[in-house]
């Protein structure tokens, strides 16, 4: 989606706020009058490891910000241009180290000649940025300053020395209701916190991890989930998460007994959803089946990871227990504008309704490939457009603004008809 995509886990308020639970480097400051935007900013520097304070306009900006040391600042111009003005000279006049990024949907020539005045002021000014824009702009601009988690090309660890030394996180990704344009799910992955060299992806510490240490991050993994899933249940959020396991996992781990144990007991616990990739589905048919019917009286229910090469394969089975079918993000990109790809995806989610499972979209991260998704029927979508992964803190973060805004929201009641 473009940089009006929901974010609907994040409040809707027009004061600034702070976007982590703990203050971290480097800091982003995002000053726009349009809450979507903030808030869809907000996400894409969060799940880079970037804490971000967002202003609805500059005058908030210019008072509160006095003091404050930032790397960047993210300024919308709108159709007040003095007032943009009056901003950048009260960066100057603070000696503001950081970049200056405008953004806007007005013409080029306005932001060029913003951007001189923010040069002249000896202000560090970025290539301005044109509304609407992709979460994949503002990610290079990110690369570009070198702010956010450092790349995994530094480090190589071991699984097991990430998990003797306690550097294994469990990251969360929002799960997104496409048509309505709502949070409705997350899906945890792992992340190790290197003392040196900061957050590493798994490919950083996956590859050569032998059967019993994958064993161990998959429990470990499931633990964490479950009181994770209570922490934000408490915050009145009920969120069914997905965690990834692979089918040895899933006889070997003793799923059943460790859900038992660390589900939030309250009614209405929304589930757990484990993913398994097609290619271990296709090949285990029906022992996968005999699983996920086995989990159902727990509410732990089984989905379709990376699916739309075995189409052919499970159209043979005519009755799946599965909760989700996700599309292959291979299939997903582009499907907006590749034949073929939209093709596989529209036969992929005809089939999941037909079984009565949910499709999923993994990997958007463009705004048009989110409308064909949707166009197609496609129910949920996940990428870094809709929402990067981001550590539980800094989600359990943005719930607690969610419920302080809809607490302090005003009840406006409907005006009574005058009868006649």
């Amino acid at each position: 989606m473009s940089a009006t995509s929901n974010l609907s886990i994040s409040p809707q308020t027009d004061t600034a706020r702070v976007s982590a639970a703990k203050p971290v480097t480097p800091l982003c400051f995002v000053v726009d009058e349009n809450p979507k935007i903030r808030h869809f900013l907000s996400l894409i520097l969060q799940g880079a490891g970037v804490d971000a304070v967002e202003y609805s306009d500059c005058l908030n900006f210019r008072v509160e910000r006095l003091g404050r040391p930032g790397n960047l600042v993210f300024l919308n111009v709108g159709l007040d241009t003095n007032d943009v003005v009056k901003t950048l000279e009260g960066l100057a006049k603070a000696r503001f180290a950081g970049a200056v990024q405008l953004m806007s949907q007005q013409g080029l020539v306005v932001l060029e000649n913003l951007k001189k005045i923010g040069e002249q002021n000896k202000l560090r000014m970025l290539p301005v940025l044109k509304k609407p824009f992709e979460a994949a702009a503002i990610k290079n601009i990110l690369q570009a300053e070198k702010l956010g988690d450092r790349a995994a090309v530094a480090a190589r660890v071991r699984l097991d020395e990430a998990l003797k030394n306690g550097w294994i996180e469990t990251w969360y990704q929002p799960k997104i209701n496409l048509r309505k344009k709502q949070l409705v799910g997350l899906e945890a992955f792992a992340r190790a916190r290197h003392p040196e060299h900061g957050v590493l992806p798994p490919s950083a510490f996956m590859p050569g991890a032998d059967e019993a240490t994958l064993l161990a991050l998959a429990e470990q993994t499931l633990v964490r989930v479950l009181k994770a899933g209570l922490n934000f249940s408490q915050l009145g959020v009920n969120l069914r998460i997905a965690v990834n396991m692979n089918m040895d996992a899933l006889v070997t781990v003793p799923v059943t007994k460790i859900v038992s144990t660390y589900r939030p007991q309250a009614n209405g616990w929304a589930g757990l959803i484990i993913d398994v990739t097609e290619e271990q589905i296709i090949s285990n048919i029906e022992h996968a089946s005999e699983i996920a019917k086995k989990f159902q009286e727990f509410n732990i229910k089984l989905a379709i990871d990376d699916f739309g090469r075995g189409v052919s394969s499970l159209m043979k089975v005519k009755d799946i227990p599965f909760a989700e079918m996700k599309l292959d993000r291979v299939f997903v990109t582009d499907c907006s504008a590749d034949k073929v790809n939209a093709s596989i995806c529209k036969t992929v989610i005809d089939m999941a309704h037909s079984f009565g499972a949910l499709a999923v979209g993994i990997g958007v991260e463009k705004a048009s490939d989110v409308t064909a998704l949707a166009g197609m029927g496609c129910d949920l979508g996940q990428g870094f457009l809709l929402g990067q992964p981001m550590a539980e803190e800094r989600f359990v973060a943005l719930l607690k603004q969610r419920v302080a805004s809809q607490a302090s929201a005003p009840n406006v009641q409907a005006p009574q008809k005058k009868h006649r």
